[in-house]
């Protein structure tokens, strides 16, 4: 790495007592962007000037990150394929500014290659989906957390692959990814209160002609729930339990924008419910960019 040494001196004003000092170093610190963070955590392990002189530090690393994921959130937005996995992996880099996104890719991958030998192109959609729910759910264990439901690794794919359990839209995430790698056309619908799959009648009519609904579904998959299949009934019955109205949208796939804004949703939830007025606060402005 190429010394900057602009950089380097900028970090060494940090602990000036004058906060007119500071406010110009932090602002100047801020313009560089990720660049300075190495230096930034170089000085807050090797150099010891107090405890304010740390929390500054940590502060400033902690605006510049989150700059970077407005950035990223952004370009994530207004670019035209608006990869679903990308956009979990940024939602989840805004906690974990340090995650081994390879190493995201690679378990994914991993759990794809092991369905990938099990399935044809001779199998039935609804075949083909037990395939993939024995090898998610039986070998690989995903499952819902029921017990710390609201917990905000729940959200965050990198703590979901690791700890294999999540929330509803975090396991429906996973598993959506990993089908329509396999050209298995399954997709997220975001209903209220929860998140489940549309498995879709593009390539399998001929096998399931009579089951496809008025809105291009073969079949509905609940992954919190083990992977289980149900019919558009199970979701008339949901809606009328809860005097919600039967809106189209509750029947068909999002759009990936909509997944990870409701992912953004159930973090400021999450982060409320344990009293995170900072997160909260900056959740809200990541899903703001959204709308």
């Amino acid at each position: 790495m190429q010394v900057n040494t602009s950089i380097q001196a900028l970090v060494k004003l940090i602990d000036d007592p004058d906060e007119g000092v500071f406010g110009h170093v932090k602002d100047q610190l801020l313009k560089c962007g990720v660049e300075a963070i190495p230096y930034l955590e170089h000085s807050w392990e090797t150099d010891y000037y107090g405890l304010i002189f740390q929390s500054r530090v940590e502060q400033i690393i902690h605006e510049i990150q989150f700059e970077e994921s407005k950035i990223l959130l952004l370009n994530w937005s207004n670019s035209f394929e608006k990869d679903l996995l990308e956009g979990a992996i940024i939602i989840a880099r805004y906690q974990y500014p340090n995650l081994d996104e390879e190493k995201i890719r690679e378990t994914i991958q991993a759990i794809r290659r092991d369905i990938w030998l099990e399935i044809n192109d001779n199998q039935t959609a609804f075949e083909q989906i037990k395939i993939f729910n024995r090898i998610f759910f039986n070998h690989y264990q995903f499952h819902g957390d029921t017990k710390n439901f609201h917990s905000p690794v729940n959200s965050y794919i990198n703590t979901v692959l690791e700890s294999k359990k999540g929330n509803p839209l975090s396991l429906c995430l996973i598993y959506s990814v990993i089908a329509q790698s396999l050209d298995i056309p399954v997709y997220g619908v975001n209903l209220p209160n929860h998140f489940v799959l549309a498995c879709m009648d593009t390539k399998y009519s001929n096998f399931m002609i009579n089951q496809q609904n008025e809105y291009g579904v073969l079949f509905y998959i609940n992954a919190f729930s083990r992977g289980s299949i149900f019919d558009v009934n199970e979701i008339k019955n949901f809606l009328e339990k809860y005097n919600l109205p039967q809106n189209r949208e509750y029947f068909e796939p999002c759009s990936n924008s909509s997944i990870i804004k409701r992912m953004l949703t159930n973090l400021i939830a999450s982060f409320q419910q344990i009293g995170n007025a900072e997160k909260v606060d900056e959740l809200q402005q990541l899903r703001e960019i959204l709308n």
